[in-house]
């Protein structure tokens, strides 16, 4: 099995997050996000949206972040993807992740991060419409998990896994996710209980350092 992604990335450390978590033997391929590597012909040749991860396992090729954890999870049997009712909840969550959720903080990370390290301003009118959805939907997940650990029940879902992408960027999106005391109690949990997630949350950090040293390094060379 093979893994093209950036660890830059929340998509990619989902990913991660699952085979790591599964003890799954992935080998990781390196796709510079940063320099384009993804719009490369080999790479579109294989996914055709030029977006990361793609997994290969054989003659499967999967793009779309959920779909390959999805994969995984059934793959191993793993009660990250459960059976019975509990799967179409975790469903649920998955698509509303896709659908609501991640929607602000992905305007919010092109805004205050991939422009400023291109030397653009944020658009303000972008900044705002994605502040307000993120408010809208944090307080939605906030309300859900006030009486529960996890975003279905008492046992890590993929769903949480799904949900906990934004926080990936918090110290660049500056999302407002700390007005939700619920929201902030959960993702410390899985920090603290989830030991690939705290992993590749330190892997990614270690990759934006990168990122960010050779956005100075360009901006002194110019």
């Amino acid at each position: 099995m093979q893994l093209y992604g950036d660890r830059g990335s929340s998509n990619t450390r989902r990913v991660l997050t699952v085979a790591r978590h599964l003890q799954l033997d992935v080998e990781f391929i390196f796709v510079n996000l940063f320099a384009g590597e993804n719009r490369t012909p080999p790479y579109l040749a294989l996914n055709p949206n030029g977006t990361i991860p793609t997994f290969i396992d054989g003659d499967v090729v999967l793009f779309e972040a959920s779909a390959i954890m999805i994969y995984l999870a059934e793959k191993a049997g793993s009660t990250l993807w459960p059976d019975g009712a509990a799967r179409f909840e975790t469903l649920k969550w998955m698509f509303w992740a896709a659908e609501h959720f991640r929607r602000g903080p992905s305007t919010l990370i092109e805004e205050r991060f991939i422009k400023r390290i291109q030397g653009h301003a944020e658009d303000a009118a972008l900044v705002g419409d994605a502040l307000k959805s993120i408010h809208r939907y944090a307080a939605v997940l906030d309300a859900h998990l006030r009486d529960r650990p996890f975003v279905v029940g008492h046992t890590l879902t993929l769903a949480d896994i799904d949900l906990a992408a934004p926080f990936s960027h918090i110290p660049r999106t500056r999302a407002p996710f700390d007005a939700y005391p619920y929201l902030m109690i959960w993702h410390q949990r899985l920090i603290d209980s989830v030991p690939a997630w705290r992993s590749t949350g330190e892997d990614l950090e270690r990759r934006i350092a990168e990122i960010q040293s050779a956005a100075a390094a360009r901006t002194r060379a110019a």
